[in-house]
């Protein structure tokens, strides 16, 4: 990813084994953690702790997709997103949270105290300090029912507004990624989750996608992107009215070192991966966004493997914030050949969509990847001068760093 997780020289902070649930309050649908927890622990510690027939049982909002092993502290210090129809980022989800800074104290941070923090720390890439504890808000945990359809990008754009979104709760669009096809970027499997009343059937009686179904869509999106969207939208179409529970649908299967075994399979002579990129569009101009990246990537030279589009709203509470509208979020997983070339080849594509979306006004997100050049970085991100402003004021000694800060730091110092 971008490298915010790790610094070169530097010490690191690995909190997973911070990971228990202190406190749990029913009434008022909170739950206080420390902030080495994983989603999956957190998920299934929260549903312990509840009777099933209670009149309301609690869930988490939301949470990164695809990636469950990931800790709440980082998903704080990204900002992160999940596929709410209706959501800003995950700053809407926190209460508060515990802040170990530079000076070694440790402050409660929330709207109402130390709020400068609350603001700096979330979306802050961990260079404020290390996020102990989370008091994370939750949401009634509820049945919903899986509604799969085909949809344009003008059809994907006008869901919020055309359906009634307090019981149309979640939502994304994987894109075609045929580059030989009229519909390369431009139609989608919709998978969309509205509540309901009748809870989900046993976990072993419905469909769904195994560790080998994902490694074989991989290769076929490697060998035969027609196929891979016949395949994927004939399995999604399948589980059309399938039930879940809000919470635990949002856990997926993500198998380790995919590509490794890939590239024996296919017999590549050097190794590869995907690389992420995110991009953000105000809504009205996703389908003019992707006409023009379609015909930047129509070439090959960097494959889109998978794509997905998510709809994200507006996010008004952190300094750094990325959602500064409510976009179109386009995820593009580029195929990247790890060498001098396949690198070059992949930044070029990364830097080219960033200069697409910023021609509409858009942006992306900074997590992903370190390609973007400084005037991209300071158009996508207005007030980044200040946040790195704020960053040296707080922690002159710069205790907390990484090699994603210091690479901005000195992208910024540079003349």
């Amino acid at each position: 990813m971008g490298g915010q997780q790790f610094g070169t020289g530097t010490w690191l902070f690995d909190l997973r084994g911070h990971s228990s649930i202190r406190q749990f309050d029913a009434r008022r649908g909170l739950v206080t953690v420390d902030a080495g927890i994983e989603w999956p622990a957190l998920i299934a510690g929260c549903a312990a702790l509840q009777s099933p027939d209670a009149a309301t049982t609690w869930g988490i909002r939301q949470k990164q997709t695809s990636a469950d092993r990931l800790t709440l502290g980082g998903a704080l210090a990204a900002n992160i997103h999940g596929r709410g129809l209706r959501l800003p980022p995950i700053v809407g989800d926190v209460e508060a949270f515990t802040l170990i800074g530079p000076d070694d104290l440790a402050r409660s941070c929330s709207r109402d105290e130390n709020a400068d923090l609350f603001r700096l720390a979330i979306g802050g890439y961990g260079l404020f300090g290390v996020i102990a504890e989370v008091t994370l808000r939750l949401m009634p945990r509820l049945p919903v029912q899986r509604s799969v359809e085909i949809l344009t990008l003008d059809e994907l754009v006008r869901v919020p507004e055309e359906r009634d979104t307090t019981d149309w709760l979640f939502g994304d669009f994987q894109y075609s990624i045929d580059e030989n096809s009229p519909d390369f970027l431009q139609r989608g499997v919709f998978s969309a989750y509205r509540r309901c009343d009748e809870p989900p059937a046993e976990l072993a009686a419905q469909r769904q996608l195994r560790e080998s179904d994902w490694e074989e869509l991989l290769w076929l999106a490697h060998t035969d992107r027609a196929k891979v969207w016949e395949v994927y939208s004939g399995f999604y179409r399948a589980t059309h009215g399938q039930r879940y529970w809000s919470d635990t649908h949002q856990l997926s299967v993500y198998p380790d070192h995919d590509h490794t075994a890939l590239d024996r399979r296919i017999g590549s002579p050097f190794p590869c991966s995907e690389m992420i990129s995110e991009l953000h569009v105000p809504r009205a101009l996703l389908r003019e966004f992707m006409g023009r990246a379609g015909d930047l990537l129509r070439s090959g030279e960097t494959p889109v493997n998978s794509g997905t589009i998510r709809l994200i709203e507006r996010d008004t509470e952190t300094l750094l914030a990325w959602a500064r509208e409510p976009w179109a979020c386009i995820i593009f997983n580029l195929h990247c050949e790890h060498t001098p070339a396949g690198l070059a080849r992949a930044a070029a594509a990364f830097r080219a969509l960033i200069d697409l979306a910023l021609a509409l006004g858009g942006s992306y997100y900074l997590t992903y990847h370190r390609r973007a050049n400084r005037t991209q970085v300071e158009t996508a991100d207005p007030r980044f001068r200040e946040f790195l402003v704020e960053k040296k004021a707080r922690d002159p000694g710069e205790i907390f760093s990484s090699d994603w800060y210091r690479h901005h730091r000195d992208l910024f110092a540079a003349p």
